[in-house]
């Protein structure tokens, strides 16, 4: 359903709460630099980071939750999945704050999620929903929690919480888009498209996106205008390509 890449599949969202995201504060594959020299540390050694993190951080038995969140994001921007999982669970014990609590438990689900642990994501955004169902990662928890639903076969359940997540935030791109994807799978292509165009007006006018309504479309017998989004989305995926080539040629 929502990171729209090739498979509308691939399209959770993280902490950005990219949904989960404003928009609502998501999840950021591009977090703050930790101030680390990267000569001390090796890559390969899964540990370092939080080894170096607690002793910078931990002071009269007091742990630096925003650190730890800065830990994970940059464990998932280096895809090392499990290790974010620890972390960010280590940085929901120590928060003080109940958003940082909350923001950490979605961003562990998306970790689980990337690992396709489903029912591992799914405990997680729940921990962050039964925190407080209304606050800015909500819309984010419950969008990610639909994609998980849906991956484990759920559909019913993950049209619900995909309603919920418009339901919290009226202007989060990606719930709409997920809304209008699991409308479609249930052959309720008016209302789907409904969803998707309303994705689209908030900033979501993107290949995925273009494809399901294109597919909404169809399936409402409207074929010429089908055929137009359609070929809109393929020359979106084929620029898509050439910018990708072309950063290939110029490294």
């Amino acid at each position: 359903m929502t990171d729209p890449a090739d498979d509308p599949k691939e399209d959770h969202e993280f902490s950005e709460g990219q949904g989960f995201s404003g928009e609502y504060d998501e999840f950021d594959l591009d977090p703050p630099e930790l101030d680390i020299d990267p000569d001390k540390v090796d890559p390969v050694d899964s540990r370092v980071i939080p080894d170096l993190l607690d002793e910078e951080t931990t002071a009269n038995d007091a742990v630096d939750a925003n650190a730890l969140l800065d830990v994970g994001l940059n464990y998932m921007g280096i895809n090392r999945y499990e290790q974010a999982t620890e972390t960010f669970e280590r940085a929901a014990r120590f928060a003080e704050d109940e958003l940082i609590e909350q923001e950490s438990w979605v961003n562990k689900g998306v970790a689980h999620a990337e690992l396709e642990e489903w029912d591992a994501a799914m405990g997680a955004y729940q921990e962050a929903i039964s925190m407080d169902g209304d606050s800015e990662h909500a819309a984010t928890a419950e969008t990610n929690l639909a994609y998980a639903l849906w991956e484990s076969g759920r559909s019913e359940q993950a049209l619900e919480h995909a309603e919920r997540a418009v339901e919290i935030d009226q202007r989060f791109a990606e719930a709409w888009y997920n809304r209008g994807f699991l409308l479609l799978e249930r052959g309720l292509a008016e209302d789907a498209l409904n969803a998707l165009d309303n994705a689209i007006r908030l900033g979501m006018r993107n290949q995925v996106t273009l494809e399901e309504k294109a597919r909404a479309l169809e399936e409402l017998g409207e074929y010429d205008e089908a055929e137009e989004i359609a070929e809109e989305a393929e020359d979106m995926r084929r620029q898509a390509e050439e910018e990708m080539v072309g950063e290939e040629l110029g490294q």
